[in-house]
């Protein structure tokens, strides 16, 4: 089982902006797709961003895109994700995905 911690989340105003990071050990992160993914109370887990393993391609979902910017480091085996003005709605658990494990998550909370 691949190994990684997410970290960078907490409470912000709407509008602030939060960095997620993703740490992985024990394995060659060149190789895998690396996704984020949200969980709000009450409701299903749902993909945010995804970047590619070879040519660093990028998914993002339509509430995030403009707004998040997802990155990786291979050599410090980082995964990013930016996200600036944040809303409300962005409130949740942050997990990061990579092939078939998932992180412990890290909670980004929104609000005034």
């Amino acid at each position: 089982q691949l190994q990684f911690v997410e970290s960078g989340g907490g409470l912000v105003q709407p509008g602030g902006s939060l960095r997620l990071s993703c740490a992985a050990s024990g394995f060659t992160l060149d190789y895998y797709a690396i996704g984020w993914f949200r969980q709000a109370p009450g409701k299903e887990r749902e993909g945010v961003s995804c970047i590619g393993s070879s040519d660093g391609s990028t998914y993002y979902a339509d509430s995030v895109k403009g707004r998040f910017t997802i990155s990786r480091d291979n050599a410090k085996k980082m995964a990013y994700l930016q996200m600036n003005n944040l809303k409300v709605e962005d409130t949740a658990v942050y997990y990061c995905k990579i092939f078939s494990s998932w992180g412990q998550g890290t909670q980004v909370a929104v609000s005034s």
